[in-house]
């Protein structure tokens, strides 16, 4: 924790040198880039449920909900809240087919993820295992020291999560069901290629080209490559949630792999920066959402009110 307080402390003493206009640009493109994704999910779900009226307004508001929280507590509990929200409002809809909905996105963004991950891999530009071990996160460290637990913990989840997998799979049938409709979309390749993967792209690119308008804010050399390899470093991470947005780790390896570029302050003030910056956008527009479907901020206490009125 203290080396991400010393790291938000270079952040504020690089304020000055901050272009604000730049960084307002940036933070336009992220906020059309997340309009982007919740239009692909809301067509990912008109798909499944094509007699049922599913309003974009209602996906977007679920969806900045999610992305509010998420940006605040670890372990994608934001996830869970927006499918509660559009579970109400979409009729007929079920957890099972919006989650996989939801797994249906996520599909594009790992084969796209991959395909920049290996990319940089090959190119020699990401750090070697050893360095990454040496990497100083707070919300890795006891990971990184403790290998045999961290794997003890890491099977022990993935064997729980392929029994629960296996059991539903084979004893509920309305639940294969369910999942299986999730997927639609996919299924009806046309509409597919229509009507989701260009939103899908468009926020790929988006989050590029937002990462490029944030390293000309902060007088990083802006590139294509750079601003790829920031993204590659964000998305490594965000695989073990176990902070909100990945703080901590994402730091690491930005400071990492643009050694090259700038001096480490600046990198530093850079990283810390993007990251508060969007953590701010996020939660401003999750909540302001949430006050406008929900009419409260507590999530909790309205999620699990809505949750008991369906049984």
């Amino acid at each position: 924790m203290e080396r991400f307080l010393h790291a938000v402390s270079v952040f504020i003493n690089h304020l000055a040198a901050v272009h604000w206009e730049l960084l307002a640009i940036a933070v336009a493109c992220h906020m059309t880039k997340v309009a982007c994704v919740a239009r692909a999910w809301r067509n990912a779900v008109a798909a499944s449920y094509p007699d049922t009226e599913v309003r974009w307004s209602t996906m977007y508001g679920g969806y900045l909900i999610g992305v509010g929280i998420n940006a605040i507590i670890p372990a994608r509990a934001g996830d869970a809240v927006k499918l509660v929200v559009v579970k109400r409002r979409v009729d007929g809809s079920t957890y099972p087919t919006l989650a996989a909905t939801l797994v249906l996105l996520n599909l594009f963004d790992m084969v796209v993820a991959l395909l920049l991950l290996v990319w940089a891999s090959q190119s020699g530009l990401l750090p070697n295992l050893h360095i990454i071990k040496r990497l100083r996160a707070f919300d890795t460290d006891w990971f990184l020291e403790h290998p045999r637990e961290t794997l003890i913990v890491l099977g022990v989840l993935l064997l729980a999560g392929l029994i629960a997998g296996i059991w539903a799979w084979r004893k509920v049938v309305a639940f294969k069901e369910r999942v299986s409709l999730g997927f639609a979309a996919l299924r009806d390749r046309d509409y597919y290629v229509r009507h989701v993967v260009p939103w899908q792209a468009a926020d790929w690119t988006l989050r590029v080209v937002t990462i490029y308008f944030f390293l000309r804010a902060f007088s990083i050399t802006a590139t294509a490559k750079n601003a790829l390899l920031v993204q590659v470093s964000s998305g490594l991470s965000t695989v073990f949630p176990f902070s909100p947005s990945g703080i901590g780790t994402a730091q690491a390896l930005i400071v990492t792999v643009l050694h090259d570029v700038a001096s480490r302050t600046a990198i530093l003030a850079f990283s810390v920066g993007m990251q508060i910056t969007l953590i701010a956008v996020n939660v401003a527009l999750g909540f302001l959402a949430m006050g406008i479907m929900l009419g409260t901020f507590d999530w909790r206490g309205h999620t699990a009110a809505e949750d008991a009125a369906e049984r």
